[in-house]
């Protein structure tokens, strides 16, 4: 316990953003074209019309036209094009 409020009043300190320490996710999205998923685990299913992302508390679900997958890296992924619906499968605890 003592290790963990340690962590978290480091954090707070050097005003870390949470998803720099943790493993959840961060999602920006940009207007309805653009979506950036930080800290994945992988992709589930990868179709034109439906991309499904993995992450460390939940799945990701992204509806719409013309999706594809840009600028993957092991940190973060871009998905571009017509983006109608996101979707949020949490992990059950």
């Amino acid at each position: 316990m003592k290790k963990k409020k340690q962590t978290n009043r480091v954090d707070k300190l050097l005003e870390l953003p949470k998803e720099v320490y943790s493993n959840e996710p961060k999602i920006v999205i940009t207007g309805f074209d653009e979506l950036i998923i930080e800290n994945f685990k992988g992709i589930l299913e990868y179709e034109e019309f439906f991309v499904r992302i993995n992450t460390y508390i939940g799945i990701i679900n992204i509806n719409g036209y013309n999706l594809n997958l840009e600028n993957m890296t092991d940190d973060d992924l871009k998905v571009k094009g017509k983006i109608e619906s996101i979707e949020f499968e949490r992990m059950i605890d």
